[in-house]
């Protein structure tokens, strides 16, 4: 399958942030593809929820890589996947996940370092980097920064820590710096001007509109797990109130038509 790896970097290098709606399953990347999306991203979390597991790690890797197949089959613009901590603490055999995803034809993924030592996070991309290259294929590894979002550190310190995280990752190899839970500008402004690489912002309350972000150097905004928890949160008021009262109509209410999902994936 060619590689959109290249495309999918190209689209960090615009004005305005790259949006990318978080998918969790086949159907819920072309639907999002078919609305205009440039590119799809999963959520872990999402992707794990509907696959019957809870976020943070625990999905098997061959689950992964397996939905991460699926979406690839249906879409035609590049696909990036959440991989969370590349599903081992080993950097080689992180490595040898990641070349499952670009046989498959994958543009980019997430790695995160969550609670592991920086070093750690920067040891796994120094690994695929080296990996890919011996391959002849290519990826693109968004470097996740999970200082703020977990608070890691002393509130006063958030910011230098993930300065210092952006650096090292940077040096690593990494393509793009993904810091979730960023929502001040003076913050904002600080990463851009103080990490090298790409930076991707997480819709979250506070958060400033995209063209806003996009004027203060943020080139990539995704909309993380929010997407799959406001429609499970639709998906447990409808099948409580059927429950409760046996009533159709709402099954009806608001929904795309047989016709049109099965459009989706017509040819496909």
């Amino acid at each position: 399958m060619p590689s959109l790896t290249t495309p999918f970097r190209q689209l960090h290098n615009n004005a305005q942030p790259l949006l990318l709606p978080n998918a969790w399953d086949a159907g819920s990347a072309r639907l999002f593809e078919s609305v205009g999306a440039s590119a799809i991203a999963t959520s872990s979390a999402g992707v794990t929820w509907a696959l019957g597991y809870p976020d943070g790690w625990q999905l098997p890797v061959d689950e992964a890589i397996g939905i991460a197949a699926k979406i690839v089959r249906v879409l035609k613009v590049p696909l990036s996947v959440d991989f969370e901590n590349g599903y081992s603490d080993s950097a080689l055999a992180v490595a040898e996940n990641v070349k499952q995803l670009i046989d498959l034809g994958v543009a980019g993924i997430n790695l995160e370092d969550g609670r592991d030592a920086p070093s750690q996070l920067a040891a796994k991309i120094e690994a695929i980097k080296n990996a890919t290259a011996k391959m002849g294929g290519d990826i693109f590894v968004n470097a996740r920064c999970d200082v703020f979002l977990a608070n890691l550190v002393d509130k006063s310190k958030l910011l230098e820590e993930t300065l210092s995280r952006g650096t090292l990752y940077s040096q690593a190899g990494a393509d793009g710096f993904f810091v979730p839970g960023i929502n001040r500008p003076d913050d904002i402004k600080a990463i851009v001007s103080g990490v090298p690489l790409p930076l991707n912002a997480m819709a979250w309350p506070g958060l400033a509109p995209a063209a806003d972000l996009g004027a203060l150097g943020v080139r990539r905004l995704s909309a993380g797990s929010g997407i799959p928890q406001v429609l499970w949160g639709q998906a447990e008021k409808l099948a409580r109130a059927f429950l409760e009262t046996g009533r159709s109509e709402p099954m009806s209410e608001g929904a795309m038509s047989y016709a049109q999902l099965q459009g989706l994936f017509a040819g496909r």
